[in-house]
């Protein structure tokens, strides 16, 4: 084979090469401002609809934080078709995942109101319809947030962070996606406040994409890297200062977050990820400014789904984005 044919090989590779990539808004729905606040979405497909869920609340932080569950056909007519709630704690940053049985798994950090024992608990719920929900059960460690579970023919993986004066992320596994346990130690427990991720795993790949606060140059988000069986990860830090990262790819290879940025002000935009150069590239701002962004995202249908929430009509509230991917 000579180098010409080797290169035009390559070039058919997925993420092989730098395609460029534009993203267009094609329609904005407002699925939901009925409460004084909403916030902290997620988005799946699943069973040929959409389900969408976020919590509400009296504010961003409440003690009477629940989650709704919306559900849509076609992304653009929603209904409500559950909410969960809890006596005991303040419900955080709902996630969605399909279990592997069937089922729908929904995770969430209960935010305790009595703090002597523990600040969070994860708890996860399970449904076979999106309606009717399981009694909550205690996933992962108390005080160490799971923020988001990521589905694997391995099993179920979620990094949790510490909600403590410790700081630190951590890799959790389940075989189920119910009952979960550590796979690394407590990693970046030096690099700034790192807390929430989102993360592909592929195969024998798998790359996460990782909020940081603190002092500059701490507060650059991260890229981290890992193949099978995922203990061993590598970090690098990007160029963007982040906040409730949401991460996909595409199936041309090109990696899509939507997340807050920061600059000129704040706002949820969609971002062009390059693993190989570590960079975050905006793409399109969404719709949003003040109390906004994380975002759940889809690709059905040959378009990128992306719930979020945002208060730039002066009411928090939660809007679908449709959006097309053009890939030169």
């Amino acid at each position: 084979m000579n180098l010409l044919m080797l290169l035009m090989l390559l070039m058919l590779l997925p993420g092989v090469h730098d395609t460029p990539v534009e993203a267009k808004l094609i329609r904005l729905v407002k699925m939901w401002d009925r409460d004084p606040h909403s916030a902290f979405t997620d988005l799946i497909y699943w069973q040929h609809q959409f389900l969408c869920v976020f919590r509400t609340g009296k504010a961003h932080v409440s003690a009477d934080g629940a989650i709704q569950v919306m559900a849509s056909d076609d992304g653009v007519n929603w209904k409500p078709i559950a909410k969960l709630t809890s006596a005991s704690a303040d419900l955080r940053d709902p996630k969605l995942a399909a279990g592997a049985d069937g089922e729908l798994l929904l995770y969430a950090a209960g935010a305790q109101h009595d703090k002597n024992a523990h600040t969070h608990v994860n708890y996860v719920w399970t449904s076979r319809d999106g309606s009717n929900w399981s009694p909550p059960v205690v996933a992962g460690e108390a005080d160490n947030w799971l923020w988001r579970v990521t589905a694997h023919p391995s099993g179920y993986y979620g990094w949790g962070y510490g909600t403590s004066k410790n700081r630190f992320i951590q890799l959790f596994r389940s075989d189920k996606g119910i009952r979960f346990q550590s796979i690394t130690p407590k990693l970046l427990q030096d690099q700034g406040y790192a807390n929430e991720t989102a993360m592909v795993m592929e195969g024998d790949q798998a790359w996460c994409l990782l909020r940081r606060d603190g002092k500059d140059p701490s507060r650059l988000a991260m890229l981290g890297t890992a193949s099978k069986p995922f203990t061993d990860w590598k970090w690098r830090e990007l160029n963007l200062q982040i906040g409730g990262p949401s991460l996909v790819r595409l199936p041309a290879g090109q990696f899509l977050a939507t997340v807050r940025l920061y600059s000129p002000k704040v706002h949820t935009a969609l971002c062009l990820l390059d693993v190989e150069k570590g960079q975050l590239q905006p793409l399109l701002d969404l719709p949003s400014s003040g109390d906004s962004s994380y975002a759940g995202m889809v690709w059905h249908q040959q378009k990128l789904w992306i719930s979020y929430y945002s208060s730039h009509e002066g009411k928090s509230a939660i809007y679908l984005a449709e959006v097309e991917i053009k890939q030169e």
